[in-house]
């Protein structure tokens, strides 16, 4: 792919062509879906901004941002798959696959090894690092909750949904365990519980 130019002006009556051509107003779920992803995709690469100050230094921090550029990676390719209207296809289509998910399942695994388990829900924060993870889960899980909405109107591969569903549960315990790696403290959220005045 060669970009020549960015602005181009076909988009100033607020509409955008997919990858096949077609044109969609810029609202729609499908654009709604892409670019979302998109905004998860540049979270992500301000975590790995802020990891990079200690990734000379730790081999926890070169493990994350090794993950991390995967994920950047396949974030593209849900991207370009999504700005794809259903039922087309083009050469080189990247695809994301069960393989995918089982490898963000595994990289959970391998974290939750050192974690210790949840007693209460964690207030999102912490360091530089942890805490933008816990942003880029959020915006995950709105990633996801579009494209299950796509989902009803339009065909989209499960495997997407479940990719993105996994990612949200791996970058919360990638959130978790940075935490730990780099000693830094996690905040339970305290209960505000209502006492009984009788």
């Amino acid at each position: 792919m060669r970009i020549t130019k960015v602005y181009t002006r076909t988009g100033d009556a607020g509409k955008t062509r997919l990858a096949g051509g077609q044109q969609v107003w810029k609202d729609s779920l499908r654009v709604e879906a892409y670019g979302t992803i998109d905004e998860l995709n540049a979270v992500v690469g301000v975590v790995r901004v802020m990891n990079a100050e200690a990734a000379d230094r730790q081999q926890h921090a070169q493990q994350l941002e090794e993950e991390l550029r995967w994920v950047q990676n396949k974030l593209f390719d849900v991207g370009s798959i999504l700005a794809t209207a259903a039922g087309q296809t083009f050469k080189n289509m990247p695809q994301v696959t069960a393989k995918d998910v089982l490898r963000l399942e595994r990289l959970i695994d391998r974290c939750q090894k050192n974690l210790e388990p949840l007693k209460e829900f964690i207030l999102p924060g912490g360091g530089k690092v942890s805490g933008f993870l816990h942003q880029a889960r959020t915006v995950c899980r709105r990633a996801e909750r579009l494209c299950v909405a796509l989902s009803k109107t339009e065909p989209v591969d499960p495997t997407i949904v479940k990719f993105v569903n996994r990612l949200s549960d791996t970058l919360f315990v990638l959130a978790r365990w940075v935490a730990k790696t780099q000693g830094e403290p996690e905040f339970l959220w305290e209960r505000d519980v209502a006492k009984n005045t009788e």
